[in-house]
């Protein structure tokens, strides 16, 4: 879907993938629950639209689309720092066994229309591994 801004109109669609520090799995349960809660609050703020989300225990897969003017790099500093610090400040357990929550590095590729579809299904099969 195309989207608008005041000058501009475009389909920029980001496919994102991240992994909590040493692939540990912690990404399960209330912390879970709260990741699927924070990160449509942050994709909102930076002005985006989330297609598809999925939290596996060991990583996290966003599809959504952005507006021109974030590059990716600021889409992931943004949400990776918002949600470490909330994580980490509600769910101590996070802290003693990880000196940071995610790892710096993250997996990015972009989708057009045609292949936006190819990615939805692959993340929706990823829900259930």
């Amino acid at each position: 879907m195309k989207q608008h801004t005041r000058h501009s109109v475009y389909q920029i669609n980001y496919h994102f993938v991240w992994c909590p520090k040493y692939r540990r799995s912690v990404l399960v349960n209330k912390v879970s629950d709260r990741l699927v809660e924070l990160i449509p609050q942050q994709v909102d703020i930076l002005g985006g639209e989330i297609i598809d989300l999925v939290v596996r225990p060991d990583h996290v897969h966003l599809f959504a689309s952005f507006p021109p003017d974030l590059a990716p790099k600021q889409i992931m500093h943004r949400i990776k720092g918002n949600t470490s610090h909330t994580l980490r400040k509600e769910f101590p357990q996070l802290k003693s066994r990880l000196p940071s929550l995610w790892t710096h590095s993250y997996y990015i590729g972009t989708a057009g229309e045609v292949s936006s579809e190819t990615i939805r299904k692959y993340i929706e099969a990823q829900d259930g591994a």
